[in-house]
């Protein structure tokens, strides 16, 4: 209406701001059930959190990442600090573990493939 009454140039700057503005009942309506749809589903969820089918509040990387914090400020050796992140995985404390134990332990974990030796830090000639 404005467009045809006054027939501004290409370049005028009102014109810019109304086309800037200018929303098509399309995109309107679909933001409108969008905003619906997304207080119906944060509903939903809410209602649902505590159900066994739920995702978990930490992802399994999130609970590695936290525990692989906790091995970096362990001090003993490689083997140990190992041992000390499959408990910590497996869900043992191993500050209850007898020193047998966790020698034990670490003897069973040596017997895996995934232990292995450390790749040699010497360069090849």
């Amino acid at each position: 209406e404005i467009i045809e009454r006054y027939r501004p140039g290409e370049d005028d700057p009102h014109l810019k701001v109304l086309q800037a503005a200018h929303i098509s009942d399309d995109e309107y309506f679909s933001h409108m059930v969008l905003d619906d749809l997304n207080l119906i589903i944060r509903d939903i969820r809410e209602a649902h959190k505590k159900d066994s089918e739920s995702a978990p509040q930490t992802t399994v990387a999130d609970e590695l990442k936290e525990n692989l914090e906790a091995v970096e400020n362990f001090k003993g050796s490689r083997d140990e600090k190992l041992v000390v992140l499959y408990c910590k995985q497996l869900g043992i404390n191993y500050k209850n573990l007898s020193d047998e134990e966790f020698r034990w332990l670490i003897r069973i974990l040596k017997k895996s493939k995934k232990m292995g030796t450390p790749i040699s830090q010497r360069k090849k000639r």
